[in-house]
């Protein structure tokens, strides 16, 4: 599995091990970064990839999740739900 990970700059740290996590478990990682200041972009990004079957799976971080949910569903065919616990 393809899985594209995006995240804020508050999730730097989290995006980096389960990136790791990720590809220890044998799935192909692509990194979209967290550079840009605006977050929204690197969520739309990870939407689009997904959308546009770049990715099989796509994880946004951000402090608390709801700014990288709201962002990526504006992706048409995009669904992203903002996830908390197991």
């Amino acid at each position: 599995m393809i899985i594209g990970f995006g995240s804020d700059p508050n999730a730097c740290a989290l995006r980096a091990t389960l990136m790791a996590h990720a590809a220890m478990l044998g799935h192909t990682v692509i990194d979209f970064g967290s550079d840009d200041p605006i977050y929204a972009h690197t969520a739309i990004n990870v939407a689009k990839a997904v959308v546009g079957e770049e990715v099989d799976r796509g994880v946004l971080l951000c402090g608390t999740g709801i700014g990288v949910s709201i962002a990526a569903n504006k992706v048409p065919g995009a669904y992203c739900a903002l996830v908390s616990d197991v």
